[in-house]
Formats: C-alpha cells, structure tokens, sequence
C-alpha cells in the first residue's frame, strides 16, 4: 500500500488533490479566455442554412431541369444503404419516417435524410448496448457483488436506453427549442403588428422581424426568416405558414399561422388580429411566471429542511452550546 508523502485527510494526499484541482482551474481559465477571444456569430451557420434553403426553393422552381431536381434530392450512400436494409426487414414504414422527419424539423435539424439513421440507431442501439451488457455483466463478471435480478434490471435498462435514446433526444431537443420560441414570441408579434402598420408585406414584415430578433432568440429569428424565404418563392404561401406550423410544435404558432392564413383569404385587417394574439400571449406568459412563484414554496420545502435549517440552528445555537459547555468544564471539583 502506497502511503502519501504529504498530508493526508482520510487517507487522500491533499497536496496531489490541490495540484490536481488547480490544474482544472487553469484548464478551465485558459479554455474561458479562448472563448472570450474567438467570438463567433452565431447567425453565421443559420445564415448559411437559410441561403441553402433559398438556393434550393429557386432552382427548384425557376429552373425544372431534371438533372439539378436530381442533384438536390440526392441522397448520401450511407443513407441509401441504411434504408435499403431496413426495407429489407420490413422495419421502415412511411408513416414512421414522416413522423421522425416532423420531430427533427422541431428540433431545429432539417435534413431530413436523418430520420433513417435515427430509425436504424433505434434498431441497431438496443443490441449493440444488449450485447456490451451481457458481456461485462455476466461473461466477464464486471460486478461480482451483483444478484441475478440487479444484472438483469441493468441489462433491461440498457437495452431500454438504446431504443428510447435517440427519440428522448430529439425530444428534449425539441422541447428546448419550442421554449426558447415561446418566450420571443410575444415580442415577435408586437414588431410584426408595428411591420403590419408600417405598411410592409408579410414577407418582407417577417423578414424584418427575424432581423430584429435573430440576436435575443436565434431560433424564433430562424423560424421566420425561413417562412419569409418560404413566402417569396413557393407558389402557395399557404403551404409556407403551414411549414411554420410543422416545425414548431406550439399552440400559440398553430394560432398565428390561422390568422395569417385568414387574413390571406379574407382580407382582414392584419394588425388588429396580431394585436390581440400579442396580448393573449403575453396574459399566458404572465400566468405561467405567476404559477411557478406559486410552486416555489413548496419547492422550497425540502432544501429549506434539509440544508438551511440545520445551519442556521448551528450558527445560532452554537455559541451558546460551546458557553454552556465551558461553563460545566470549569465547574469541576476544586483540585481535579
């Protein structure tokens, strides 16, 4: 046994501890000024993907040309063996491939070839993680103090984590982004209603919007610089809020998506309709922060309990303990 030639707390050297956490500190110093130093835009890489989506609406429809509709839907080889093999076994159904295309669409990826990879993890995943379970769990015996059950609910929740694994992702992916839209879209409103005003049209109010909001909310900017795109060149600007509706899965985008198509089909007014959505919006943001403030103090409970009372008892009652505890000491019998 290798004793520490230094101090030691419990058997730890403390100085080869401390070397250690000031290595990660000066790690982490060097890696905070890096950051500092190289700032990147972080609409560069939204940009780039609007201008491809631009690119491929306009050859798609000003030019017809077979050979370039044939260069834009091209498909990676991977891609195309993934999905042969899973036609193969007869796993690969239309509707689950629509419904993993939607779910990529709202986490924010817009290929849409992922969703065969994505369904060939979820059938490859369970057994690759099913089989590296059998192996250290039973073959070489990872975990000798194991019974039979806690292997076997081990090897279960590995294979269960393989198949849900990459819909979780995407779902909490998803979830992220629809958050991140849903408290930038009040605000959105309220410039397109000043847009509407102003006497700007609906691409260009849109295009206007993602401008404005593309630096405090990245994804609710790319939303609609993406429909402003959509609007200009695909033929029935239906479609294109239909689209903003299939890639954010939020009530409140479904609600402005039928009033602009409403608007497009009536004609009504567009700044009043956009006006009181703006106002629905911001009453239900206002009731959610006032329904979490009414959750914290139950929230609050437990820590409250188990962290800060204690310590609060031990500030104030610790004094005290230690002057009653002198006093008793000095009370011994006289020559003791």
């Amino acid at each position: 046994m290798i004793t520490p030639s230094g101090p030691s707390v419990l058997g730890v050297d403390v100085i080869l501890v401390g070397s250690v956490l000031a290595g990660f500190a000066a790690a982490a110093m060097f890696y905070a000024v890096y950051t500092a130093v190289t700032v990147r835009d972080p609409m560069a890489k939204r940009v780039k993907a609007l201008n491809a989506r631009r690119d491929e609406l306009k050859t798609g429809i000003i030019k017809q040309s077979g050979k370039k509709r044939q260069s834009l839907l091209r498909r990676s080889d991977t891609t195309d063996k993934m999905k042969e093999r899973l036609e193969g076994m007869k796993v690969l159904q239309e509707s689950q491939v629509k419904i993993i295309q939607q779910k990529l669409a709202q986490a924010g990826i817009r290929n849409k070839e992922l969703a065969v990879i994505v369904i060939f993890a979820r059938m490859v995943l369970p057994v690759a993680l099913g089989f590296i379970g059998v192996v250290s769990l039973y073959w070489l015996e990872m975990f000798p103090d194991w019974g039979s059950l806690k292997r076997f609910m081990a090897f279960a929740a590995l294979v269960i984590a393989g198949y849900k694994g990459p819909e979780l992702f995407l779902k909490n992916k998803a979830k992220k982004r629809t958050d991140e839209i849903r408290k930038g879209l009040p605000d959105a409103l309220d410039l397109l209603v000043i847009c509407a005003e102003a006497g700007l049209t609906v691409d260009a109010a849109f295009n206007r919007v993602a401008k404005e909001l593309g630096r405090a909310y990245p994804e609710l900017g790319d939303e609609f610089a993406l429909t402003a795109i959509e609007l200009s060149f695909l033929t029935e600007r239906r479609q294109a809020f239909e689209n903003f509706a299939y890639r954010v899965d939020l009530d409140a985008i479904r609600g402005v998506v039928t009033t602009m198509i409403q608007t497009e089909r009536y004609g009504t007014p567009l700044a009043s309709a956009l006006r009181v959505l703006s106002a629905e919006f911001r009453n239900e943001r206002m009731m959610r922060a006032e329904e979490k403030a009414a959750r914290l103090p139950a929230i609050m409970t437990v820590p409250l309990i188990l962290f800060i009372l204690p310590v609060l008892f031990i500030v104030i009652l610790g004094p005290a303990a230690c002057s009653i505890s002198d006093a008793f000491a000095g009370d011994g019998p006289p020559g003791s």
